[in-house]
């Protein structure tokens, strides 16, 4: 009898319905990219979760809500998803369960594989309409039914990206529509009329064309006729600055608040020469968009966007004139023939260029006053590292710098080789681990971050301020310029937040284990072939700044995180450098 009241108790619990979480906490996401409202997304799917948990006496208690960022972004990189994957790990977090008003807005290709395992560890039930309640983990159904809603939103985004792509492409060849972006050198932007889209238009959206600027538009002119007359890209570069006519990012200050350099130098020269949209054509798809990981080694933290150049084969042209020209057709054509063959000679006169001198710091030194890299010279018997800066270059820029600088490399070796040898001994190993590491959190970095952030609070008030003009009858032209404006400053300080906050860093632990992959520091300075010293130099991510005012080098360490294949000859202390 006992034994059968038992089970009858145990079948009674296993059909009961489990308990229904009346606390939830709400996640959506809204891309602005698309001129989304985001109070108005906000609202539809907070609408659409309470719909689902209003009926089982469900309340949302908890808003997480990401706006402005892209879908394929992993929940790690979106700060208020981030927010709700630590809320589940703590205990006092206030709610039973997680509710979604739009899955294809949460996650994106195999995110759902990768953050579901969360909700269960933490045991946090997810709630999504489409599945009609809370996702059962035990479900293959409900598992594909989420997969599927991930695939469809990466579909849907790259069904976007091939439908504007596609557009933009057409609007270039066929109409010579200026697409945005800075107008080259030689141009500046002219109104080109109301937008053809009735809705946009409506908003005081408004197209531009190029026009000549009346001041840099006869230094282009000036530039190629120098080119074509003999003129090298130095010679062009140090006449112009000699001359006074400010570069393009001094001539441009507030689209280049990043560079403070008046002079010119040669690769503005060059981009001048080879923009074939001093012909008077529209040129678009020059670059594109490359998704690229940002961890290879962890997949999981998803891509970062980088530019990369398209070949010229690749880019589009309109078929007519779209503004006015600068230099004609004629003109371009042979200075790209002379750009194609600047510096080639007959097959077998030049002669392959291989250095006999091995310089142990190269790249790793710079100069203290300009910062650029150091590069090696041979002088008096001896490798040295030279900085040289043209005299017209710093007297434009103001900087007080010497034509030439030289510094010999044994005198900075006899100092860095004891340097590392005490810091990495087994009494201070702890020690300079962990100032490594705290050495890749930069005071700089902090403070661009805080600009960042207080950046975009600021062009959100703006923007707001800007749209209540428009709404009490300002001027469209006036008001579209002000928000064209406050949307460049957007973008440029969402582009330091991706930079800074997507940087990975290493661990104690992560550069402890490449110290010890290097066996004995000391051992291996004191034994090793100079070619193999250069290689655990920049393992170790040696930094030298030289001050020539005060004769002083200084030196910083943080390892790169990829020590390997450190020694392929073998004879730099095998038994530790062939680890794994």
């Amino acid at each position: 009898m006992t034994v059968e009241w038992a089970t009858k108790q145990q079948r009674s619990t296993a059909l009961s319905p489990a308990p229904q979480p009346h606390r939830f906490a709400f996640y959506g996401r809204v891309s602005t990219e698309d001129q989304q409202d985001p109070e108005a997304s906000r609202a539809w799917q907070l609408a659409r979760s309470r719909a689902l948990i209003e009926p089982v006496g469900g309340q949302v208690v908890s808003e997480f809500f990401d706006i402005g960022l892209s879908r394929s972004l992993p929940w790690k990189r979106r700060p208020e998803a981030a927010r709700l994957l630590a809320a589940l790990r703590d205990p006092r977090r206030g709610f039973d369960a997680v509710v979604i008003g739009e899955p294809q807005r949460a996650f994106y290709g195999n995110q759902f594989g990768l953050t579901f395992p969360l909700f269960e560890h933490y045991q946090v039930a997810l709630w999504v309409p489409e599945v009609g309640g809370a996702v059962d983990p035990g479900s293959d159904a409900h598992d594909l039914v989420m997969a599927l809603y991930g695939g469809m939103s990466k579909g849907e985004r790259n069904r976007i990206k091939l439908r504007v792509r596609s557009a933009m492409a057409a609007q270039a060849a066929t109409e010579g529509r200026f697409l945005g972006g800075r107008p080259p050198y030689g141009y500046r932007l002219a109104d080109a009329g109301p937008h053809p889209n009735p809705s946009k238009a409506a908003d005081g959206r408004r197209l531009h064309r190029l026009e000549p600027d009346p001041l840099t538009a006869p230094v282009v002119a000036r530039i190629y006729t120098e080119y074509l007359a003999g003129n090298g890209l130095l010679a062009i570069a140090e006449g112009l600055t000699r001359d006074g006519i400010l570069s393009p990012s001094a001539y441009d200050r507030r689209r280049n608040p990043h560079r403070n350099t008046p002079a010119w130098s040669k690769s503005a020269i060059r981009v001048i020469l080879t923009n074939p949209r001093y012909t008077g054509r529209q040129v678009w798809n020059k670059q594109r968009k490359t998704e690229i990981l940002l961890d290879v080694d962890d997949v999981a933290l998803g891509h970062e966007t980088k530019m990369r150049w398209n070949p010229a084969e690749d880019w589009i042209y309109s078929g007519a004139l779209a503004h006015e020209p600068l230099v004609d057709d004629a003109t371009f054509a042979r200075v790209q023939a002379l750009i194609a063959t600047a510096g080639k000679r007959p097959d077998g006169i030049r002669k392959p260029r291989a250095s006999k001198r091995n310089y142990q710091l190269a790249g790793l030194r710079h100069c203290g006053i300009c910062q650029r890299r150091m590069v090696g010279s041979f002088n008096n018997d001896r490798n040295n590292y030279r900085c040289t800066y043209p005299a017209e270059y710093a007297d434009t820029n103001r900087v007080a710098h010497p034509r030439s600088i030289y510094v010999r490399e044994d005198h900075i070796l006899e100092q860095l080789d004891p340097w590392l040898a005490r810091a990495f001994t087994p009494t201070r190993l702890t020690e300079t681990i962990q100032a490594m590491a705290d050495a890749q959190h930069h005071d700089a970095d902090q403070q661009a971050l805080k600009a960042a952030r207080e950046t975009l609070a600021t062009c959100t008030t703006r923007l707001d301020r800007y749209r209540a003009a428009l709404d009490s009858g300002t001027d469209p032209t006036i008001v579209s310029r002000w928000i064209a404006d406050v949307q460049a400053e957007q973008v440029t300080a969402e582009a330091t937040l991706r930079r800074l906050t997507g940087r990975r860093t290493m661990t104690p632990d992560e550069i402890r284990r490449i110290v010890e992959t290097l066996g004995n520091i000391t051992t291996v300075l004191r034994d090793a072939d100079p070619t193999d010293k250069a290689l655990v130099y920049r393992e170790l991510g040696i930094t030298l700044t030289y001050r020539p005012t005060t004769r002083t080098v200084s030196a910083q360490a943080t390892p790169s995180g990829s020590c390997t294949r450190l020694c392929p000859r073998g004879d730099l202390n095998p038994h530790a450098l062939y680890g794994h």
